[in-house]
């Protein structure tokens, strides 16, 4: 419980953006690694 509560901690005390941007940054680059893997799975060629 102490060990969960320290990382609360020093998740809140970080400085940078906020959680919200955080994770809007976060889900934009998995979202684009998505994204370019599935544009480039297209050129691949199957002979």
């Amino acid at each position: 419980m102490q060990i969960h509560h320290a990382l609360n901690l020093a998740v809140s005390d970080s400085t940078g953006p906020g959680p919200v941007m955080r994770s809007i940054i976060v889900v934009a680059v998995v979202g684009g690694a998505l994204l370019a893997w599935f544009v480039l799975r297209g050129y691949r060629n199957n002979d």
